[in-house]
């Protein structure tokens, strides 16, 4: 059942009352996550039983380290409906984006992101202005544990919820900077550890909700006691003005009151290329900024279903059967046998003990007994479950980089590797759309409070540096009914062939047999070597760029040699 929060009262007491209550709804599925936390770290624990394992084989986190995939997907936007002036637009949103891809630490967000996804089933990527970055404003991305996110009880898509929570971690300095509370404020802010002991730890729990408000989002954040804040229409542009004569700061002259947001919903621009002084809505977003990554699908689920959940028998059972190995070998050993009277002492420490043997006694009279026991049948075991868990999530031996003992051709192995990948290619695709819905966030946070056009460097087809220009008020168009819009009706996907799908070292095999079987020109042509060392350089090989320098001046000097020939020719006649 949905809370309509437009009509709740937006109290502390009801907001900490809805957090709870969603907090203790999921407990039991959080404790599901933190269990396969564990197992990843490699927990020695054995369901249904208090005995812990003597030892484990911790298949779980090598499985699930040979999937991380360090590549970032590169942004593509495309048009709705096409023209060119929107054609030109989605070219500004793809540089934009990955503008803020390169500037963002995304290589350390898309670690935690990948693991986060195969670990738990999920990750939670939230995504917010922050006006202060850059001077101008941009955005700020996090990736979070599913954890720290507790979504509206029963409600399993984010854009179907009407409210959910995240949790953070901050320190009590934190909340006097940001958000201007007192000293005597802070002891109502919840505290992240307690000793119980009195100590001032500096660490407390922050709370910041979403939640729908009369077709806007609002944000609220809180910790403990401590209401930080609470704005009904967190996306809709504020203006600071007189609590009383509404006047903003500058033309207020009755001193009487205090500075109070109040929203501001449209603006004037000038528009078109004789500069028509136009008026119209600013820029909202109506979702949360908040988008989930699933690895594979399952319903009805918030996340997907977590790869240590699906090899979970498959590592109990190896732990249970690499222990016994273990005690199997502790208990082994050689035991002489000797007769009753006969003499023993001790020796150094090499050879242990040493049997003397009485004049006239045969050494036949003594003998061994080999104690240790045959475990080629536990190893065989525990290797065949290693590979039903291998086989669980499609992994092969040559995705780990492992050798296959069998020998067979090239070809051979590739479609082996292919068909492995196959499998794994629905958590791809997963990860390709939880990266789209990025970068749509992107766009739409810049499109509502870009106020200044945004530069960004890139390069083209040819390797040339280019500069490129995100204006938001290049995407203002008629809304049919004699006023003016933003337009946001773009599609947005990742770039397949932009290297998110390839490894960089397939990359530059494929753009040598391209070269070689001659599809980008004669390959003895300083201009088809030029194409040939661009495409290396944007797959990142080693020192391409100096050879992209040195053909382009090839290529320049050509050029200018057939345009001096051409005068010679044209003043000869």
């Amino acid at each position: 059942m949905k809370n309509n929060i437009s009509e709740k009262p937006r109290s502390l007491g009801y907001w900490r009352e809805l957090y709870e209550r969603a907090v203790e709804s999921q407990a039991e599925y959080a404790d599901a996550l933190e269990r396969n936390m564990r197992q990843y770290v490699g927990d020695d624990g054995i369901d249904g039983s208090g005995e812990r394992a003597t030892t484990v084989r911790n298949i779980t986190y090598e499985i699930i380290e040979s999937e991380v995939d360090a590549d970032v997907p590169v942004p593509k936007a495309d048009p709705a409906a096409y023209d060119p002036h929107r054609d030109r637009n989605a070219r500004a949103i793809e540089r934009l984006c990955a503008a803020v891809k390169s500037e963002l630490p995304f290589e350390a967000m898309n670690d935690a992101d990948e693991r986060y996804t195969y670990v738990y089933g999920g990750s939670v990527w939230y995504i917010e202005w922050d006006a202060s970055r850059g001077g101008r404003g941009g955005v700020r991305i996090h990736c979070l544990s599913p954890l720290d996110f507790i979504p509206q009880p029963g409600i399993y898509d984010v854009e179907g919820m009407e409210y959910c929570f995240l949790r953070f971690t901050t320190t009590k300095s934190e909340l006097k900077r940001k958000y201007g509370v007192s000293d005597s404020e802070l002891s109502l802010a919840e505290c992240e550890y307690s000793y119980g002991d009195g100590s001032d730890d500096d660490a407390v729990t922050l709370i910041v909700a979403f939640y729908k408000s009369e077709g806007e989002v609002g944000r609220l954040i809180f910790s403990g006691d401590l209401l930080l804040s609470d704005i009904p229409a967190y996306y809709v542009r504020k203006l600071y003005v007189c609590e009383v004569c509404g006047e903003t700061s500058e033309l207020c002259s009755c001193g009487h009151g205090r500075l109070v947001p109040a929203d501001v919903k449209y603006e004037t621009v000038l528009f078109g290329e004789s500069g028509e002084r136009i008026t119209l809505p600013y820029y909202t977003p109506k979702s949360f900024p908040i988008v989930i990554r699933r690895n594979t699908p399952a319903t009805p689920a918030l996340l997907g279903l977590s790869d240590c959940e699906r090899i979970r028998p498959q590592q109990q059972a190896i732990n249970k059967v690499e222990s016994r190995i273990l005690q199997k070998l502790l208990r082994s050993g050689v035991t002489p046998v000797m007769p009753e009277d006969a003499s023993v002492s001790v020796s150094n420490a090499v050879f242990g003990q040493v049997i003397k043997l009485r004049p006239g006694e045969s050494a036949d009279s003594y003998g061994t007994i080999d104690t240790t026991p045959d475990i080629s049948q536990d190893i065989a075991e525990a290797d065949r479950l290693y590979d039903q868990a291998k086989r669980v999530l499609g992994i092969s031996d040559a995705l780990q980089g492992t050798d296959d003992p069998v020998a067979e051709s090239g070809y051979a192995r590739q479609l082996k590797i292919s068909r492995a990948e196959g499998r794994l290619e629905t958590k791809r695709r997963m990860k390709y759309h939880c990266y789209s819905e990025l970068y749509r966030k992107i766009f739409e946070h810049y499109l509502a409070f870009a106020d200044e056009p945004r530069s960004f460097s890139y390069k083209d087809e040819l390797g040339q540096i280019r500069t490129s220009e995100f204006n938001r008020f290049d995407f203002i168009e008629s809304d049919g009914e004699g006023g003016y819009r933003y337009a946001d009706e773009y599609l947005f996907s990742v770039d397949l062939n932009g290297g998110s799908e390839y490894s960089r070292e397939a990359l530059w095999e494929r753009n040598l047999s391209n070269l070689e079987r001659g599809t980008l020109g004669d390959k003895e042509s300083p201009v088809t070597l030029l194409r040939y060392w661009q495409s290396q350089e944007r797959a990142h090989y080693p020192f391409a760029r100096e050879n992209v320098e040195y053909f382009k001046s090839m290529v320049e000097r050509d050029v200018a040699k057939t345009k001096e020939n051409c005068e010679e020719t044209k003043n000869e006649s």
